[in-house]
C-alpha cells in the first residue's frame, strides 16, 4: 500500500534525475537472462543497498566463495550507484536490482535463483522477501545489523508489526552490543541475535585506477598543494567548505580542494556553485591529466575513483556531518593514515566515531569552527601525521568481523543442510 501510495514521488524522482529507472523492469519482477543459468550450482542471494554496502559485502563474498567452492553469491542493489559497482566486482552475471517489495516480482527471483540463502546487509527489513523467503524455505540472516537512533523510535512505535517479520530472520550478526540490544528491543528472538563487530571496518585499499596515477603525476609535475579532500558532501555543506578553501588559499596560494559531491545527480548543480564561486575549477570529467587548478577546486563527478584519492590528501573531511545528515563513511580515509576532520552530525556512525574519538584519531568541527581547525592542522604537519597514524592504528586493531560473521552464516548451512538431508530420506 504504501508503495502505490508513493508511486507518484516515484516517478517524479524518475522524471527529475533519473533515478530508479535503470533496471526499471528487474525491479518489477522481470528476471535478466544473464542470472537464469546458474549451472545447478547452489545460490545465496545476498542484498546490498548501496555503493557503503557493497564494498561492506565484498569480504564476506570472497570468504563464502572460499568455504564454500561451487557455490553461486548473486547480489542484489537498489541504487545505480551500488550497482555498477557491484558489477565491476562481482559480474555483470550475478547482479541485478532489487525488486520491489511486492509478491508477484520477489517470487520471480526466488524462482529463479532458488537460493539456499539470503543475507540482507544492515537493516533491509522487507516484508515480503522476509515472509516468501521464509515460505519458500530459504535461510536469513541479517548481517552487519544496526538500529540507528534516528531508526529507533520509529521501530518501537510499529513493535507490533514488525516482531512477526524479525521473526522470519534465522540470525541477526549486529555492529555493536547495542545494536544487538537495540533488535531485541524491536522484537529479534534474542537467541538468533550474535554480535560480530562492525564489517565496514574490513574495508580493503582501493584498486590501482588511472586517476590515482594521473593525479600522481599532477601533484609532482605541478608542485600544487597542500591537498584538502572534501569526500560524499552534501547539499548546504559545499558552500561552507568554498569558503574555508578560499581562505585555506590567503595562506596557500596553490593549495588544491578535491569536491566529491555524494549524489551523482548533484554534480550539475555543484558544477553550477563552483562557477559562481570565482574560484578556478576542473571536472574530473573533463580532466585528461594534465594541470590540476592551482589555488582552485577539482570537481570529482566519477563514482567510484574518491578513494583512491583520499591517499593524497594532507587532510580530508568526510561530509553528510556539517549538516544534519548523519554523517558518511570515515574507514576510506583512516586506511590512507589521513588525518580526517567530520561535522558534529555523525549518527549514522556512533559506534565508529565513538571508537575513533576514544583514540583521538579524528577532529569534530562545526560550521564555526571549521576554518580554523582546517588552517590549524595544515600549520602543523607533526600534528597531521600523528592523526593520521592513530586512525590507521584504529582499524587495524577493529578487523575480524568477517570471519566471526561468515562463521555464523555457515551454521545455516550446515543445519540447513542437515534438515534437507532428513527431508530428502523422509
Amino acid at each position: 500500500m504504501a508503495l502505490v501510495l508513493s508511486a507518484p514521488w516515484w516517478l517524479l524522482e524518475m522524471m527529475r534525475h533519473g533515478k530508479y529507472r535503470a533496471g526499471l523492469g528487474e525491479r518489477l519482477g522481470r528476471v535478466p537472462r544473464r542470472l537464469r543459468d546458474a549451472g545447478g550450482r547452489e545460490t545465496i542471494w545476498i542484498h546490498a543497498v548501496s555503493v557503503g554496502e557493497v564494498l561492506t559485502i565484498s569480504p564476506i563474498v570472497e570468504e563464502l566463495k572460499t568455504r564454500l567452492p561451487g557455490w553461486r553469491v548473486a547480489v542484489s542493489t537498489t541504487t545505480d550507484t551500488g550497482q555498477r559497482l557491484a558489477r565491476d566486482r562481482f559480474g555483470d552475471q550475478n547482479v541485478f536490482h532489487f525488486p520491489l517489495d511486492f509478491s508477484f516480482a520477489v517470487q520471480a527471483y526466488l524462482r529463479a535463483l532458488q537460493p539456499r540463502m539470503l543475507i540482507l546487509a544492515e537493516s533491509e527489513f522487507w516484508p515480503n522477501v522476509m515472509r516468501l523467503a521464509k515460505k519458500a524455505g530459504v535461510r536469513i540472516a541479517v548481517v552487519n545489523a544496526r538500529v540507528s537512533d534516528r531508526s529507533l523510535p520509529r521501530y518501537l512505535r510499529f513493535h507490533a508489526l514488525l516482531r512477526p517479520m524479525m521473526r522470519n530472520v534465522d540470525v541477526f550478526v549486529a555492529q555493536s552490543e547495542l545494536d544487538a540490544q537495540r533488535l531485541v528491543e524491536i522484537g529479534a528472538p534474542d537467541e538468533r541475535v550474535k554480535v560480530g563487530g562492525n564489517l565496514k571496518f574490513e574495508v580493503k585499499p582501493p584498486g590501482k585506477l588511472p586517476v590515482a596515477e594521473n593525479f600522481a603525476a599532477a601533484l609532482a609535475r605541478d608542485a600544487v598543494g597542500p591537498v584538502i579532500v572534501a569526500g560524499s558532501t552534501l547539499e548546504g555543506e559545499e558552500a561552507m567548505l568554498l569558503e574555508c578553501f578560499r581562505q585555506v588559499c590567503e595562506q596557500y596560494a596553490s593549495a588544491v580542494m578535491v569536491l566529491a559531491p555524494r549524489h551523482p545527480e548533484r554534480f550539475t548543480p555543484v558544477a553550477a556553485l563552483l562557477e559562481s564561486s570565482g574560484l578556478p575549477w576542473e571536472r574530473r570529467s573533463a580532466w585528461g591529466g594534465d594541470q590540476l587548478p592551482a589555488g582552485g577546486v577539482f570537481l570529482l563527478d566519477s563514482i567510484g575513483e574518491l578513494a583512491a584519492l583520499y591517499r593524497f590528501a594532507d587532510l580530508a573531511f568526510v561530509g553528510g556531518s556539517l549538516v544534519p545528515r548523519g554523517g558518511h563513511n570515515i574507514l576510506e580515509v583512516a586506511l590512507c593514515a589521513v588525518p580526517i576532520v567530520v561535522g558534529p552530525h555523525t549518527e549514522n556512525f556512533r559506534d565508529i566515531v565513538r571508537i575513533f574519538q576514544q583514540s583521538e584519531a579524528l577532529w569534530v568541527v562545526t560550521p564555526e569552527t571549521l576554518v580554523p581547525t582546517v588552517l590549524e592542522l595544515l600549520s602543523n604537519s607533526e600534528q597531521r601525521k600523528q592523526l593520521g597514524q592513530r586512525a590507521f592504528a584504529v582499524i587495524r586493531t577493529q578487523q575480524g568481523a568477517t570471519g566471526r560473521t561468515v562463521d555464523a552464516l555457515m551454521g545455516l548451512v550446515r543445519v540447513q543442510s542437515r534438515t534437507h538431508a532428513a527431508e530428502t530420506r523422509a
